[in-house]
């Protein structure tokens, strides 16, 4: 069943509502921010397999109307940690093909941070991504947003490669760790993956990138900054320079409105108005 926009409304102050997202909360605890809003409806919630760099593991999921929730699972139903937020506006969703570790998989995509989940059945799936995408649908129209264009590139699994993805000479071992592109997602080695880009839509400090994405991060960032600089010469030019010569620099005392030079400014003016 899909949820219309005049139910979610006629959910949204209802006190089984209000109840549900405070059971949410507590399972959280402290470290888990409070989820109650104005307006805001628990859609669903359900258990989902996310495919982590390490291997597969089950993460809770509750579905709001302007929100997806995620957290590590501690007791079912009792106690959650590593809470996630995303917001709904952000987000957009992509079916997969199934791999030989997952089945009815999808991925949930957004400027922060991308992954893949499955489902336990193909109609579980559907009803997930029909949610979804609904809530997303209603929540746009009510911003007059537009759906999100830029997504993170989901980080693939350690155990898909032994050898770095960039120079493909590297074997990982325990010294030769692996590491992760915060652009692309590849596997690289440390040599490989040396420098560090400020990626604003990602982190708000510098992340780890491969050489090859920081290249061409670095020529990005020049071709902006030299487009700039190609602006402000146009504007500079397009205004009329200062001349200074076309001001009048010379005093006319003969001028109309001239103090007169027989005329005591401080015994006139000054004592007429304390006066």
């Amino acid at each position: 069943m899909r949820l219309s926009r005049t139910m979610v409304d006629q959910l949204a102050f209802t006190e089984i509502n209000a109840q549900r997202i405070a059971v949410v909360e507590n399972c959280f605890g402290a470290s888990g921010q409070p989820l109650s809003a104005p307006g805001r409806v628990l859609v669903g919630e359900g258990i989902l397999t996310k495919e982590c760099r390490k291997k597969p593991k089950p993460r809770v999921f509750f579905l709001f109307s302007d929100i997806l929730v995620y957290g590590n699972i501690v007791i079912n139903k009792v106690r959650y940690n590593t809470q996630r937020i995303l917001p709904l506006e952000d987000v957009t969703v992509e079916i997969l093909p199934d791999s030989v570790d997952m089945r009815n998989r999808w991925m949930i995509k957004t400027t922060k941070k991308s992954f893949v989940i499955s489902a336990a059945s193909y109609s579980e799936r559907k009803e997930w991504i029909c949610h979804i995408e609904e809530c997303i649908h209603q929540l746009l129209q009510k911003t007059g947003r537009q759906p999100s264009k830029e997504h993170a590139a989901p980080w693939i699994p350690d155990k898909a490669t032994d050898i770095c993805m960039r120079c493909t000479q590297t074997n990982f071992t325990m010294v030769n760790r692996r590491h992760h592109c915060r652009k692309c997602g590849f596997v690289v080695c440390h040599e490989c993956s040396k420098h560090k880009f400020l990626i604003p839509a990602i982190k708000s400090k510098p992340v780890r990138v491969c050489s090859l994405c920081y290249r061409k991060l670095v020529s990005e960032r020049i071709a902006i900054e030299e487009e700039l600089k190609r602006h402000e010469r146009q504007f500079h030019d397009a205004v009329p320079q200062y001349d200074p010569s076309s001001e009048d620099s010379d005093e006319d005392p003969d001028r109309q409105g001239a103090w007169p030079l027989n005329e005591d400014f401080y015994s006139s003016t000054w004592s007429a108005f304390h006066t």
